[in-house]
Order: structure tokens, then sequence, then C-alpha cells
């Protein structure tokens, strides 16, 4: 079992900050949370760079990627 990572992210709708919990087994992975503040849905893509260190991207629902 891996352990989650702690990230901080804006909605791209509402632009609060928040923080998510991040399996770095979803490197590579695209898919939807619900964000904590407006409830909007935010497209999370996860990555991880040849040294290890976890990136996560996140977008509205309605923008091209």
């Amino acid at each position: 079992m891996t352990q989650l990572e702690e990230q901080s992210i804006s909605c791209p709708y509402c632009g609060e900050a928040i923080e998510v919990l991040i399996d770095p087994q979803d490197a590579g992975d695209e898919y939807i949370e619900d964000c904590q503040v407006c409830c909007k849905p935010i497209v999370f893509n996860v990555t991880v760079d040849s040294m290890g260190s976890l990136y996560v991207f996140v977008r509205d629902e309605n923008s091209a990627y």
C-alpha cells in the first residue's frame, strides 16, 4: 500500500486553494473530483517525473487538454 501525498491546488472555478490527497499509483491517470468549496468537477492529471517527484495538474471540465 502506498502512502498518500498531500498536495495544494487551486480550484479552476472558484480559485480557492484546497488540500487534496493524491495516490502516487494514480500517476498517468486522469480522474474527476468535486471541489470541496464550490462542488464543481475538477479534472486531475497526476504525473511522476524521472526523479520520483509527484505533480498534479488540474483544469475545469470544459477546458481542452
